[in-house]
């Protein structure tokens, strides 16, 4: 307001001065009054009060010129005053914004590149998900490939090759003694050198879908203040192509199945796992009672990985039989602008079980007639080990267990689609718990 009453003021002090100065130079001017006594001059007199009027009818002129320009000038300026600045908007948190690395182990796979490249591809930000490849196996070629991406991604090599003790029966497993070495210093590194607080673990056989980043960084804060989840995975046991609803990508899951196959975790949950890593075979013991602690991982409905190694240590008979049917999201949701609170334990339970339930019961012969006319939800019923084991195997689901979990399943129900419609394989009503002795 001083700026604006200051400029005006000495817009109205140039005004006055420049009228005095005119007036003055007009009447101090030779010959600007005639002398009346002198009959020429008198009759000069008209030609001259004439010019004197044009002049003054010039600088006049100039003068509505000037006094516009000091009105514009000060209308910009309360313009000016007006406007508002725009707000101060604080950079984003590390805690809305964590950094979370993506550890992707590799081995004797060149074909890492296929992986890699669609990491790098789909990641929404290299500062928030910096790329850590740990190589073992000391293999030259897959080495070369990793070096080839420079600094868009750490290369750290896994420093003891050596053979691992291990019982005679066990000779033909070496292999799955190496990686679980890898795993531990490979998480270690993570954890313990880099000093990240969670990282998203995925390996080398791996591709990842186009909205892989958007799935973890929604469900991170859940699996942060959720103690009843310890991991997020992008991967369906069951996710065959047959067996997924794809119209419904945006639907998520708890499962009590270790899923991995490209999963989360927390600092906290290394810093629990590291004293008692095992020597072998750390994705099954992963799924033991003892490791879960009754905890659960959210999982897709439509896996956001797809394995594409067949060779490996299991010689690609797991492979063959179901990993190559899995289908790979290729619809990109933007899971962080949907609501996921959906998937807090109380309201997961409360809103899945009635779903469950309330869905009519049919025997598994009803629904490998149905010509797939009919859409609504159905429930078939297990009561035992060997019962599950059947219906899986009958329905095309896996139907292997791990102290007594299905794969894919939460409080023993699998959710799956067939002939075009949901279905759950679910225990009765009443289930109490899982039976580790079931296998």
């Amino acid at each position: 307001m001083l700026k604006k009453t200051s400029l005006a003021l000495w817009g109205a002090a140039l005004f006055l001065a420049w009228n005095g100065l005119l007036l003055l130079f007009l009447w101090s001017r030779p010959g600007a009054l005639p002398n009346s006594q002198n009959p020429e001059n008198s009759r000069q007199l008209p030609a001259q009060l004439l010019r004197l009027a044009q002049d003054a009818e010039a600088e006049l002129r100039l003068q509505r010129e000037l006094l516009l320009q000091i009105q514009k000038l000060s209308q910009l300026q309360q313009q000016h005053q007006k406007t508002p600045k725009p707000p101060q908007t604080a950079a984003p948190s590390e805690e809305e914004f964590p950094v979370i690395p993506v550890l992707v182990l590799a081995c004797d796979r060149s074909s890492v590149r296929r992986c890699l490249d669609k990491i790098l591809r789909y990641r929404p930000s290299a500062r928030r998900f910096p790329v850590i490849v740990s190589q073992d196996c000391g293999h030259a070629e897959t080495a070369r490939v990793i070096a080839s991406y420079g600094a868009a991604v750490a290369h750290i090599r896994q420093p003891d090759l050596s053979d691992i003790p291990v019982p005679p029966e066990h000779r033909k497993f070496q292999g799955y003694y190496r990686i679980s070495r890898h795993y531990r210093w490979a998480l270690g590194q993570v954890f313990r050198t880099f000093r990240y607080r969670a990282a998203i673990v995925v390996e080398d056989d791996l591709e990842v879908a186009p909205d892989f980043f958007e799935y973890f960084q929604a469900v991170f804060p859940l699996l942060r203040r959720d103690p009843s989840l310890w991991c997020i995975s992008a991967w369906n046991d069951n996710g065959k192509e047959a067996m997924v609803d794809p119209g419904r990508a945006e639907l998520l899951y708890r499962t009590d199945f270790f899923p991995g196959l490209g999963w989360l975790l927390l600092a906290e949950l290394w810093d629990e796992l590291e004293p008692k890593w095992p020597p072998a075979f750390w994705d099954d013991w992963m799924r033991q009672p003892e490791q879960r602690r009754g905890r659960s991982c959210v999982r897709p409905e439509v896996s956001r990985t797809m394995t594409f190694g067949r060779k490996g240590v299991s010689h690609g008979q797991f492979f063959d039989q179901y990993l190559k049917f899995i289908k790979l999201n290729d619809r990109f949701v933007p899971f962080t602008q949907l609501d996921l609170s959906y998937l807090k334990k109380e309201e997961y339970e409360r809103f899945f079980l009635q779903q469950v339930y309330s869905a009519p019961e049919i025997q598994i012969e009803e629904l490998q007639k149905d010509p797939g006319r009919d859409s609504g939800a159905v429930r078939i019923q297990y009561r035992g080990r060997d019962s599950f084991k059947a219906l899986a195997k009958a329905l095309g689901l896996m139907d292997d267990l791990k102290s007594g979990v299905p794969r894919a399943g939460y409080r023993g129900i699998v959710s799956f689609v067939c002939r075009g419609r949901r279905v759950f394989l679910a225990p009765p009503s009443d289930w109490t718990g899982y039976d580790p002795s079931w296998s």
